[in-house]
């Protein structure tokens, strides 16, 4: 009711007294913050129902806070107002965001994220001996480093019955209660909020063009790692016309492949370009590795950790049994002083960039706490994601990994970067196109999951090792789903801190190859990168982007460029292998074990969709799904009791006689090898195979 009186206020058109009343925000809102972070801080830290009940309640009294404050922003006229900061802190205030949701509602959308972060946190993947997984570090661990076909199938499929099927129902009405708030304040739904945040009119326009810039680059990386993945595991597993099945690159999700650069370095004899065996070596350990980048940003002339820092921080698991959210993050309490990282921090280059990642956050934390609360954000949230990554490019360089004592070779150096990088980008960039079209209604309930891996077929090129359905709820299996958190900021921080990198390349006075620059100790570097960190939110994202680098848009052009020996590299390695761009064969799957049950069981599930289509558009994949939902309307796979295990029975249930059981076995045949568990199947129906 208030969120609707207050749009027929008289109007103020006061300045000097729009300027105390944010001086009194500023001063009250610090508190109410840094009280809520607090207690954020306390459940993110120790899992349970005391810390929770606390955080919901200071969650609350901040949106008592600012609903209260924004009633009152929206009091002012500020059309004829000379300063700009103040036109924009009120405007900002203006969008009270879940706080204009009725109290019960607000309530029940506080809950909800809650329980959906708190049953991601805690899902873990058991075997039949009792023995669980949890994500980190045993799920992830398994996903970079195991080369078993049916290991990797193990943990991907297990995490998903473990955590996104169990978030389906309540994340059907977080969008509700999401998209409720956001048109109270004004936006037609949450996904149409969130793109506000970049103030840009063209935003999707703008991301397109640059995807469509990118995308050749990706679809050579994509054919060279499918050859590559095709000569580890075979066509039975992968087709090198097909999608890749998303299990087998190195990563719970897919999102960045070089957990897989033994498989697809170009150089096998080679060093590799990973000092996780340096580090391990020198018994480096998580402080250790916190302090190397501390090191690194006061190399520049940046602000060194405070000792709250050092104090406060979780930069490992904890091992006295807490359940913690281990999702790396970096934290602002607010005061001017207190800034903090979780993170369960496991000894590994990928983790050391992680880190660089996430002090980059804090080190925008300390160049911008001067500023008035409103403004201590990113320019836009892509530029908050970019900084440590920035840092990243240096630290993963050969010469300085070789100056730290880490490494002495730059051999397969790009290809490591672009398995991060580039296999990055459609992940990056779907991932929001998702929930945007969840948003907005153009994705159905009854689609949710049909419609990811429509999205994750179209950019990615990959497909699902198993049939999903929609009881599946494949992307409440990635933390930023029931987190809250929208990702397309990743994407666009993938972009611009390369142009970033280029800018104080240039200014460190780098001459040669862009991929070959090290800003390390360059104080000219530091100081262009602190002066654009201080502006914070004060400014339109163009302006802070012209500040850096002369130019007020995105570009993928110093991106290109760094990747460009790369690229001409794939050009010629691909067309010597004959591959093809693309998966023009996309309704193609790998083997199940349970594949084979639908003849035993009396369901041809070939005659449901043609094996090739017409149309053969990567776009779409509806008629994939189409087959995979009616072929297990005839059996059902189960979580193995072991990877090496499997169990399959027909749905079907009207006679004992039509029940497939596991029988007596025979003998099976020396040219039949991995089929344990499941030799009735294969005799059965070794035709298909």
């Amino acid at each position: 009711m208030y969120l609707y009186l207050s749009l027929y206020l008289d109007k103020i058109a006061d300045e000097v007294q729009a300027k105390k009343f944010l001086e009194e925000y500023n001063n009250t809102a610090e508190g109410v913050w840094n009280a809520y972070t607090e207690a954020s801080w306390a459940y993110n830290t120790d899992i349970n129902e005391e810390n929770k009940q606390n955080m919901l309640q200071k969650n609350l009294d901040m949106s008592v806070h600012t609903l209260a404050y924004g009633i009152e922003a929206r009091k002012y006229d500020t059309t004829d107002f000379q300063d700009g900061s103040v036109k924009r802190i009120l405007k900002k205030l203006s969008d009270i965001e879940r706080a204009g949701l009725p109290d019960e509602e607000l309530k029940e959308y506080n809950n909800l994220l809650a329980n959906m972060e708190t049953k991601y946190s805690v899902a873990q993947v058991c075997r039949a001996n009792g023995t669980c997984h949890p994500l980190d570090p045993d799920l992830q661990q398994i996903m970079a480093e195991s080369r078993d076909y049916n290991e990797l199938l193990f943990a991907w499929q297990g995490w998903r019955n473990a955590s996104g099927r169990e978030l389906r129902q309540d994340y059907k009405r977080y969008v509700q209660l999401a998209n409720k708030a956001a048109t109270l304040n004004g936006h037609s739904d949450n996904g149409a909020f969130w793109r506000s945040l970049y103030e840009t009119p063209t935003f999707e326009e703008d991301l397109e063009h640059l995807w469509k810039e990118l995308e050749p680059l990706y679809l050579n990386v994509h054919a060279y790692v499918r050859r590559s993945l095709y000569k580890k595991y075979g066509g039975k597993h992968i087709n090198v016309r097909g999608p890749i099945p998303a299990h087998l690159l190195g990563n719970m999700w897919a999102q960045t492949w070089s957990g897989i650069m033994d498989l697809a370095i170009p150089y096998p004899d080679a060093t590799q370009v990973d000092a996780t065996p340096a580090m391990i070596a020198k018994g480096w350990n998580a402080t250790r590795m916190f302090q190397e980048s501390d090191n690194f940003f006061t190399s520049l002339g940046l602000l060194p950790m405070p000792p709250e820092f050092w104090a406060k921080s979780m930069l490992e698991k904890p091992k006295d049994g807490r359940n913690v959210v281990c999702h790396a993050s970096a934290w602002d309490f607010y005061n001017r002083k207190d800034f903090r990282i979780k993170q369960c921090t496991v000894i590994t280059m990928d983790d050391l960039i992680t880190v660089h990642h996430e002090m980059g956050h804090v080190q925008y934390f300390l160049q911008y706490k001067d500023q008035p609360i409103s403004f201590r954000e990113g320019a836009n949230p892509g530029f908050h994601e970019a900084i440590g990554d920035v840092l990243a490019l240096s630290v993963a360089t050969p010469k300085h990994l070789k100056e730290i004592g880490l490494l002495d070779s730059t051999i397969n150096y790009l290809m490591s970067i672009a398995l991060d990088k580039i296999a990055f980008l459609p992940f990056g960039y779907l991932m929001d196109q998702w929930r945007w079209k969840v948003f907005d209604g153009r994705i159905s309930e009854e689609e949710y999951n049909k419609e990811w891996w429509n999205m994750r077929m179209k950019y990615q090129g990959l497909c699902p090792p198993v049939a999903r359905t929609e009881q599946d709820f494949d992307p409440g299996a990635k933390f930023h789903i029931p987190a809250n958190v929208p990702y397309v900021r990743y994407f666009v921080s993938f972009i611009i801190q390369f142009q970033f990198h280029q800018a104080l390349c240039n200014a460190a006075g780098h001459v040669g190859p862009l991929h070959e620059c090290d800003i390390y100790r360059s104080k000219e570097a530091g100081k262009l990168l602190g002066d654009v960190m201080k502006v914070g939110f004060s400014k339109p994202w163009p302006e802070t982007m012209a500040m850096i680098t002369g130019k007020p848009i995105m570009s993928a052009k110093p991106l290109v460029e760094y990747f460009k020996p790369l690229t001409d590299w794939l050009e010629a390695e691909n067309n010597k292998n004959g591959e093809v761009r693309g998966w023009p064969e996309y309704d193609w799957k790998p083997q199940s074990r349970c594949d084979s049950v639908d003849f035993a069981c009396g369901f041809d599930s070939s005659n449901v969709v043609p094996p090739w289509t017409q149309t053969k558009q990567p776009l779409s994949i509806n008629q994939m799904y189409l087959h995979q939902q009616m072929s297990q309307s005839a059996y059902t796979e189960t979580q193995p009791k072991t990877p090496k295990t499997k169990q399959c029975r027909c749905r079907r249930t009207v006679a004992r006689t039509n029940s497939l059981e596991l029988l007596e076995p025979r003998k099976k045949p020396s040219e039949e090898p991995g089929s344990e568990g499941w030799p009735v199947l294969i005799w059965l129906c070794r035709w298909r195979l």
